[in-house]
């Protein structure tokens, strides 16, 4: 959806978008690395942490979150690099990773380097421009592409790349992924490095109902109304559940929608036709609207088991096992049940 919003208003969207929104899982995470942050000029040995969670549970969220904490500033003649945010290449092996690195600090000729150095060098430059940046926390997302389809000895080469890293340039090691990421765990040398495991659910229902809601209600205060939509009362956290089946990612795509269509109309809030609308545009595929039927018809469905990840299957579609969900249930036959 294009928007069409003054600039105002404009402003009004683009805050919501990027708000933060307190929530004890991801207050937890951005606390540890804070944490991890503040002692890296300390010295010494620099601890390490693994955040694992399925789609949509707010990683990626998370991590841009950190980095608008910190960013980068010019220092002389060089850009200074607090925090790191490293992207897995398309063809995951430690060289190419290490050449990624390198162009995520802004050395755009890493790519011409591949042949020219071999794999300690790459990681000897890339130790180098840590330093001269001053990095203090590097933060690798999508962590599970560097180990998923590999050999014992290749998951072994990866983990004594990221070892050296840790331990030569003195930098704490983010490693953000999907719930099969915690294989590097079996790596000896990384067991004991890890300072902490967070793993970040999705929302359910059923067993921690007040932790949606109140995340409902930062969610409405960061809305800028004068009057911030009630998505804490039943006729709308209950559709807007059964829209995003817990997941933060989709409940926060649909009321960055419902936001939007509400300042293009000069709503004084967000209100169910709003929502409505949302869903229609975001999740055109679903079958029907849970804002356009009773609330008592409303089914909802919650996660049942996360995606995971077998390494003993003989083709790549069937190593991959998506996230499994309930059959959906209505809130009374939820509640019932629990």
């Amino acid at each position: 959806m294009q928007a069409s919003t003054c600039k105002p208003h404009h402003l009004q969207l683009h805050n919501f978008i990027h708000c933060f929104v307190e929530h004890p899982n991801l207050t937890r995470v951005l606390e540890s690395w804070e944490r991890l942050f503040k002692r890296q000029p300390l010295g010494g040995e620099q601890s390490c942490m693994l955040l694992t969670g399925d789609a949509g549970t707010g990683k990626s969220y998370l991590i841009n979150q950190f980095v608008m904490r910190h960013p980068s500033y010019q220092e002389g003649d060089v850009l200074i690099r607090p925090v790191i945010k490293c992207r897995i290449p398309s063809r995951p092996n430690v060289e190419s990773m290490m050449v990624q690195m390198l162009s995520d600090l802004g050395q755009f000729g890493a790519e011409s380097r591949k042949g020219q150095l071999r794999e300690v060098g790459l990681t000897e430059t890339l130790i180098k421009i840590l330093k001269k940046c001053q990095t203090r926390i590097i933060i690798i997302n999508e962590f599970q592409e560097l180990i998923e389809f590999k050999s014992i000895e290749d998951r072994q080469r990866v983990a004594n790349r990221l070892k050296m890293i840790n331990e030569e340039a003195g930098i704490p090691i983010v490693l953000v992924g999907m719930p099969w990421a915690a294989e590097i765990t079996e790596e000896p040398q990384w067991a004991s490095r890890l300072m902490s495991r967070i793993e970040l659910p999705y929302f359910k229902i059923s067993s921690c109902r007040e932790e949606y809601i109140r995340f409902l209600k930062g969610l409405s205060l960061k809305m800028g109304f004068d009057t911030p939509p009630n998505l804490a009362m039943k006729e709308i956290s209950i559709p807007l559940f059964a829209a995003c089946s817990g997941q933060v990612r989709i409940l926060k795509k649909i009321l960055n929608v419902a936001l939007e269509i509400a300042l293009e109309e000069s709503a004084q809030t967000i209100d169910k036709q709003h929502l409505a609308m949302a869903v229609d545009i975001e999740l055109s595929g679903q079958d029907e609207n849970p804002f356009k039927i009773p609330l008592s018809k409303i089914k909802i469905s919650e996660v049942s088991r996360y995606a995971r990840y077998n390494p003993n299957a003989v083709s790549r579609e069937e190593a991959l096992i998506k996230t499994q969900f309930a059959d959906a249930l209505s809130l009374a036959q939820i509640l019932r049940k629990n």
